[in-house]
């Protein structure tokens, strides 16, 4: 799933761990990616290491850094529900990273602020947006000069209806959830006949296994494989609003003037709330089909979030990272 986003921002990788194996547990997971990063950390010698998010990998290669004292940069840092299992294990990994990291590259004042309440020093601390709006900036315009042959790839597209684009795939809301959310989308899809319904099934067998046994069959529910960024980026500039709970959909989305619909609890992503482009809808089923039918229904409520205001930053958050750090390793 890496690989195409890779290639498309001609990136040279130098080292492959080849970490993935089929269905690996976490505590398999974290312990290769100790072992692996520490023979590169051993080559290599550098004199810092930038990590970002939130992921095993994020906090797993930090640990690793920090046993070779070799000082770490966290990129979109501060992010924070206070709830341990929410985004599970996103938040913990999220915090530990925190605690070992030298500088941290926050996406707003908001994580700037909790990284403060928590005893960072302040100085350590610089708000510089978030690379994800980088990465849409300097690829949307390149997805809609190709929408000739990118709408070739989804034949069930019309001009004529509009498309609720779907993606699901946290690890807390597997099972009795996940489920509820699927059971969701197909009440939704057999409400509205004329509205076309675009899932692209991450890999995760967790995902696939209720996806594919709920979803299938339905005529407007299209469920296809995970996309390329470029893809993807046109899929979310076509889309007549989001259902998601992803955490960096909820950032990329208000940025092109989607509603999004947020499938979790709680979020470390409180801003596009504030700013009303984005609602928490929960797993509950009546909620979240309520919730997409009240925008599909309201023009007036579907005007007041799709106004495009984008609180993570103006596409040069990747200029600042790169100019402070090397101020602060020179």
């Amino acid at each position: 799933m890496l690989d195409q986003v890779i290639k498309l921002f001609s990136i040279p990788i130098h080292y492959d761990l080849d970490l993935m194996t089929q269905n690996q547990s976490l505590e398999q997971l974290t312990a290769s990616i100790i072992t692996n990063t520490s023979e590169v950390l051993n080559q290599e010698q550098p004199d810092c290491l930038i990590v970002q998010g939130d992921t095993t990998t994020t906090f797993s290669t930090s640990l690793a850094a920090f046993y070779h004292h070799i000082p770490v940069a966290h990129v979109e840092a501060g992010l924070r529900t206070y709830e341990k299992s929410a985004p599970f294990p996103e938040e913990i990994n999220r915090r530990m990273t925190s605690c070992i990291a030298d500088w941290h590259f926050t996406p707003t004042e908001c994580a700037r602020d909790a990284l403060i309440k928590e005893c960072y020093p302040s100085s350590h601390i610089f708000v510089v947006g978030n690379t994800v709006i980088d990465a849409l900036l300097s690829i949307i315009h390149k997805a809609r000069d190709q929408e000739k042959n990118l709408i070739q790839r989804f034949p069930m597209l019309q001009d004529n209806k509009r498309m609720l684009l779907v993606t699901g795939h946290r690890r807390e809301n597997f099972g009795s959830a996940f489920q509820s959310i699927c059971y969701s989308i197909k009440h939704i899809a057999q409400q509205n006949p004329n509205l076309e319904i675009i899932y692209p099934v991450h890999l995760n067998p967790n995902v696939q296994e209720p996806v594919y046994k709920i979803l299938s069959g339905q005529p407007n529910i299209h469920l296809i494989e995970p996309q390329d960024y470029l893809s993807f980026v046109w899929l979310l500039d076509r889309s007549y609003l989001v259902l998601t709970d992803s955490g960096g959909v909820q950032e990329e989305a208000p940025s092109l003037g989607k509603p999004v619909l947020v499938m979790r609890n709680t979020t470390e992503r409180p801003e596009a709330i504030d700013a009303g482009v984005a609602c928490l809808v929960g797993t509950n089923q009546q909620m979240i089909c309520h919730s997409v039918q009240k925008l599909l229904d309201d023009e007036t409520s579907y005007k007041a979030m799709s106004q495009i205001q984008n609180p993570y930053g103006d596409g040069t958050s990747s200029i600042q990272i790169a100019d402070l750090l090397t101020k602060n390793l020179a």
